[in-house]
């Protein structure tokens, strides 16, 4: 047990990364009761973003500088997709049959990912991202990766600022009162479609800062890396309690130390010795959520939207 410590502190930087990105989910469902299953597609061309923004600066810049440009980029192409989404193939669906926008999200997640693999330079392959320089970094009995660095600084300030957005500002307040009830929110001066093109937008910016997080810790970006974290992200927004913005955090990072947990110890218990190790990591993420909708559907921090019709 003596790399428990290490395990948690794994876990931990894991599940940042699902929160970050469950966040877009919770945010979108806790609005407009749908759940975007392109999401995982646009933390993708976020990555991508990022990735073109370091390939189009100068041959020898600093990636500690390149940093910030790269975030930029990857917000700005994940923004204007997700704000794209929404005003051309969400919003004429608005108010028709519920299947309708889920069989459109799922459309779009597999149009972005073709688009990229068919247009993007090289994206048939993987691309190599570029790595912070240093590290990796002893804190006692724990070790800090280089790559995992950025995650540890931006998914507690992302938290934080939401935090303040949400509760402090006049479009925070309204998205709890869009979400609380989109009709009387309305009648009291409400520009709910504004709202909701916000709430696509910041989803889509914390999945942009999920991305750039992913090429630093992994060292590679490729069309797909979206589909399978897409699903363990909504697996988090669920398990946090999907519609409640702080419990897409808490479902993450328990969501990424459970995993990382059974993958580490599964294989430790007698008869269960073929069901350890990382090839079994995603499934266990996934009997997570089944007993998660067996015993507490509305996951750990309930669900704080009103059931619509």
């Amino acid at each position: 047990m003596n790399e428990l410590p290490q395990q948690l502190v794994n876990g931990l930087l894991l599940g940042s990364m699902y929160g970050l990105v469950a966040i877009g989910y919770t945010m979108v469902y806790g609005i407009v009761q749908l759940i975007n299953f392109a999401h995982g597609e646009i933390f993708m061309t976020g990555g991508f973003g990022a990735l073109t923004v370091w390939l189009i600066l100068p041959s020898g810049t600093s990636v500690l500088l390149a940093l910030p440009l790269m975030l930029i980029g990857a917000i700005v192409v994940a923004t204007t997709i997700a704000v794209g989404a929404e005003r051309f193939a969400y919003r004429p669906l608005r108010g028709g049959p519920r299947l309708a926008p889920l069989i459109t999200a799922i459309g779009l997640s597999l149009a972005l990912q073709q688009a990229v693999w068919a247009w993007y330079p090289g994206a048939k392959s993987a691309r190599t991202f570029p790595e912070i320089p240093g590290g990796p970094f002893e804190l006692g009995p724990v070790t800090i990766q280089t790559g995992d660095v950025f995650l540890l600084i931006a998914a507690p300030v992302s938290m934080a600022v939401l935090g303040y957005f949400v509760i402090k500002t006049r479009t925070g307040r309204g998205m709890q009162a869009t979400a609380q009830d989109p009709d009387t929110a309305k009648l009291m001066g409400i520009n709910t479609d504004r709202i909701i093109v916000v709430a696509f937008a910041l989803g889509a910016t914390f999945a942009a800062i999920g991305a750039v997080a992913y090429g630093l810790k992994y060292g590679e970006v490729q069309f797909r890396m979206g589909f399978l974290l897409g699903l363990k992200a909504f697996t988090a927004a669920v398990l946090g309690g999907i519609g409640n913005i702080y419990g897409a955090m808490i479902g993450g990072l328990t969501l990424g130390v459970a995993e990382t947990m059974a993958a580490a110890y599964i294989a430790e218990v007698p008869g269960l010795e073929q069901l350890g190790g990382q090839s079994w990591a995603n499934a266990w993420a996934f009997v997570l959520l089944i007993l998660v909708l067996l015993f507490r559907p509305q996951g750990i921090m309930g669900e704080r939207v009103a059931d619509r019709a």
